[in-house]
């Protein structure tokens, strides 16, 4: 299997649970809204799925916006340099994070299973599933700077984010 194609499909379901995230946030802060305006009170539960919704909006999100060049970037002097300088330093920009990233993820599963022996006050779900939100931000990251690393490796890309090389072309 092409590498490049399961990128794409990592890529997509990805979108995907960013947007069912932001669903789910918009739903949740709708009906503690309407409850507010409306009924008086709000569901007390609606707090907490919005913070746990945002958590798996950054989450998703982040790798996204790495793989994209939407993630805040200070590449004014980077860019300025002359010769193939830029492109070594996007290289070695991915390839640090994609190794800090790697050294993360065991750090960030043990703290995802710490929150199997918690629930969450006003829904009662299992913290688990809403620490691994951490878990899947700096994975999600990890793949999407190692897929730059190995895309400038393999000679098909300059470390341009995505949305950059496509402006370019």
């Amino acid at each position: 299997m092409d590498w490049q194609k399961t990128i794409g499909r990592l890529e997509r379901v990805a979108r995907v649970a960013t947007g069912i995230a932001f669903m789910v946030m918009i739903g949740a802060v709708l009906v503690q809204v309407l409850g507010r305006s409306v009924v008086g009170n709000s569901p007390v539960w609606t707090e907490e799925l919005t913070r746990f919704a945002l958590l798996y909006l950054a989450a998703f999100g982040a790798g996204l916006s790495f793989r994209s060049g939407d993630l805040v970037n200070v590449d004014l002097v980077c860019e300025a340099l002359p010769g193939r300088w830029p492109k070594v330093l996007r290289f070695v920009s991915a390839l640090l994070t994609s190794l800090l990233c790697l050294m993360l993820l065991l750090p960030a599963w043990t703290y995802t299973s710490i929150g199997r022996l918690q629930t969450s006050p006003a829904l009662a779900w299992r913290m688990d599933f809403i620490h691994a939100s951490i878990f899947v931000c700096i994975l999600s990251l990890f793949v999407f700077s190692l897929a730059r690393v190995l895309a400038v490796l393999a000679g098909r890309s300059d470390g341009l984010p995505a949305n950059s090389q496509n402006q370019a072309s």
